[in-house]
């Protein structure tokens, strides 16, 4: 406990230069003695501090002490608490005052260059990625509701493995005890997930994640410019027809989903290939239609 109080003093001091007896005293819940004990053996250890007495005094570090950081590069420092801020901002991920710390270590200016944040506007979803963090850390199964891409809901047990951000989604890879394989769930999808008693052996070394087997198709589509934003927004790359529009591909698992993907552009899309998608959306924008007949 004091190794660990001499080096946040030292954090303290780097950061804030001056600092009473007093406030470290209120600060770690110990008597103003102990606090100058502490002082007497880090001016021991060869740490240059020093104090003023009188208004405005306290303890105080000379300005030029830095501790030894030889190993770690300027931008090695820089990539540290850039990782640091990032890793901040994910969704109630516990706050620690790390990056303050090793901002000071490493006298940089804590005002970073990029701000991250993955968390979405949905808090329920926020509720949901709490509840499955805790459960993949402590390893922990958990129920829940999920609803598919077909839109069937279903309870499942399942074993939390890791949580995964890929293409502004957030998704959970589980082992699901009812498909009795591993399992990809889109956290929007579940409803209803609380964290069973039970705990699990299994960890994320033993899912083999292949792309190859997720079938998915090649779909051609024709974007009216009017779509222009969506089109920067959502497709890396893109043709102009020399008309004006975009032609876009994609490939993505032929199911619900990318039937409402597609039918989002309304009428400023059209599928030029495959020829069975193609009716499929034909046929939907025909039903959807009669609803208003």
């Amino acid at each position: 406990m004091q190794i660990n109080r001499l080096f946040e003093i030292i954090y303290i001091l780097l950061d804030k230069k001056t600092v009473t007896a007093d406030k470290l005293a209120e600060r770690f819940e110990v008597s103003r003695r102990t606090i100058y004990r502490d002082i007497e053996l880090l001016s021991q250890s060869g740490i240059p501090l020093y104090t003023n007495r009188g208004k405005g005094g306290g303890i105080s570090l000379l300005d030029n002490f830095v501790l030894d950081k030889t190993l770690i590069s300027d931008k090695e420092q820089s990539d540290i608490l850039s990782a640091l801020a990032a890793m901040s901002v994910l969704p109630n991920m516990e706050k620690t005052e790390l990056a303050k710390r090793l901002s000071a270590l490493f006298r940089k200016d804590r005002d970073l260059w990029i701000s991250v944040d993955f968390s979405g506007w949905n808090t329920d979803q926020k509720l949901v990625f709490d509840t499955l963090k805790k459960a993949v850390i402590e390893k922990y199964v958990i129920e829940t509701e999920y609803i598919n891409s077909c839109g069937q809901i279903s309870k499942r047990l399942i074993e939390p493995l890791q949580l995964w951000f890929k293409s502004r989604t957030w998704y959970l890879i589980a082992y699901c005890r009812k498909a009795e394989d591993y399992r990809i769930f889109r956290l929007s999808r579940m409803k209803n997930t609380t964290i069973c008693g039970e705990r699990f052996e299994r960890v994320i070394s033993d899912y083999k994640y292949e792309e190859a087997d997720v079938r998915s198709t090649e779909i051609t589509m024709l974007i009216k410019p009017e779509m222009k934003y969506r089109v920067y927004d959502e497709f890396e790359s893109f043709e102009n027809d020399g008309k004006g529009n975009f032609v876009v591909k994609m490939n993505y698992p032929e199911d619900e989903w990318l039937y409402g993907y597609i039918m989002s552009f309304g009428k400023y899309a059209e599928v030029l290939k495959p020829v069975n998608v193609r009716n499929i959306i034909k046929k939907r924008f025909e039903d959807c239609l009669k609803n208003y007949l």
